[in-house]
């Protein structure tokens, strides 16, 4: 009787570990990339922006600072820690990033923080499993090539981290309005950053912008520059 009992207990034991196991959601997917890209949101080019310009600074989460012991400049890295596939509401980085305690916040005041679409792209990105999605179909369209459409969600994406409100009026140039646009436009310092021919290229903490995107603002430039 006794043997039944412990038998007992320990099917028990082991169905219980065996169910509570079931639903533990990953902290680090092994997520390989996806060529394709097909479908979803882009981690190349929707995702590691944002992390790039907003995080990976000097003094925050760049691979010299790794503050709190976060280094946010690669997929592997951003999926090491605070990140849990398919679940952003129980992700750290996604719970600092939407945090309204200006104590908690990232990125941390004075620097702005992420808009609503930077934020909401990075909850659907984790909540569609966080995959490490490259040489994506990309949603650019060269043929578009206004400000307000194109020239300014892109530089939104990959450089108001460094070029807008605190960051710029420590030294930067300030890319978060049409007129300081413009006038980088003038001064002829934009397109040769973008496409790394002058003397700083731009963005400097990631890739190059991709063709379509380069295109985009050339076009726009070749147009005269309008705030349209």
């Amino acid at each position: 009787m006794k043997e039944k009992k412990a038998g007992f207990i320990v099917m028990a034991f082991v169905v219980a570990t065996l169910f509570s196991c079931k639903h533990d959601i990953p902290v680090n997917p092994a997520v390989p990339g996806d060529t394709t890209g097909t479908g979803g949101i882009c981690f190349e080019s929707d995702i590691l922006p944002i992390f790039q310009s907003n995080c990976a600074k000097s003094g925050c989460h760049d691979a010299v600072s790794r503050k709190e012991n976060y280094q946010l400049d690669t997929y592997a890295n951003i999926v090491s820690r605070g990140i849990r596939a398919g679940n952003a509401a129980n992700s750290k980085i996604y719970e600092v990033i939407t945090e309204t305690d200006p104590s908690n916040i990232m990125p941390e005041p004075p620097n702005a923080p992420l808009t609503a679409a930077q934020i909401n792209l990075i909850g659907t990105w984790i909540n569609e499993g966080a995959r490490n999605t490259t040489n994506c179909s990309a949603a650019c369209d060269s043929t578009r090539f206004t400000y307000s459409a194109a020239v300014k969600p892109i530089l939104q994406t990959h450089c108001l981290g460094c070029h807008s409100g605190v960051a710029a009026a420590g030294g930067f140039i300030p890319l978060d309005n049409y007129l300081s646009v413009k006038e980088q436009v003038t001064f002829n310092t934009l397109y040769p950053a973008i496409t790394h021919t002058g003397a700083n290229p731009m963005p400097k903490n990631g890739n190059k912008l991709n063709d379509c995107k380069i295109t985009a603002i050339r076009k726009w430039i070749e147009a005269g520059a309008p705030n349209n």
